[in-house]
């Protein structure tokens, strides 16, 4: 049976030895938690949900509602130009159900500017009343 090591991995068991960049193998994970009060915001809104420094490398998102956003309501998280970039516009539809999220293609990669990260409103608006939040995890040593 064939054996394959992740870049990480060839990196450590590589001789000599070539240290993965820490934010990659043993980074503290911190935390950017936004709450977000729902009030009817419109298809097209964006939300400030949260700031990534520059270094920073997202490692998941979070996502909780105290109530369904809807059945056609979407929610894209990313950036502007890319608001997608962490979480494809989707649905919400479990309430008080926290549920992972994160764009393979973004997750894991070093931030090179700083980022503020938006919740973008499609499709349909959110309800006119509730919360939810999105907590960004990121490590950044």
């Amino acid at each position: 049976m064939a054996t394959t090591n992740g870049t990480r991995m060839a990196q450590i068991l590589a001789s000599p030895q070539n240290l993965p960049d820490v934010r990659h193998v043993g980074a503290r994970i911190r935390m950017f938690n936004e709450n977000v009060v729902m009030n009817s915001q419109a298809a097209g809104d964006d939300i400030r949900i949260a700031r990534l420094p520059v270094g920073a490398v997202p490692y998941v998102g979070i996502i909780n509602a105290s109530a369904t956003l809807g059945a056609s309501a979407t929610l894209a998280i990313g950036i502007s130009g890319s608001t997608g970039k962490y979480r494809t516009a989707a649905t919400f539809t479990s309430a008080n159900t926290p549920t992972l999220f994160g764009n393979a293609a973004a997750m894991g990669e070093v931030n090179t500017t700083e980022e503020t990260v938006l919740g973008t409103v499609a499709v349909a608006a959110l309800p006119s009343s509730g919360n939810f939040r999105v907590m960004m995890l990121y490590g950044l040593d």
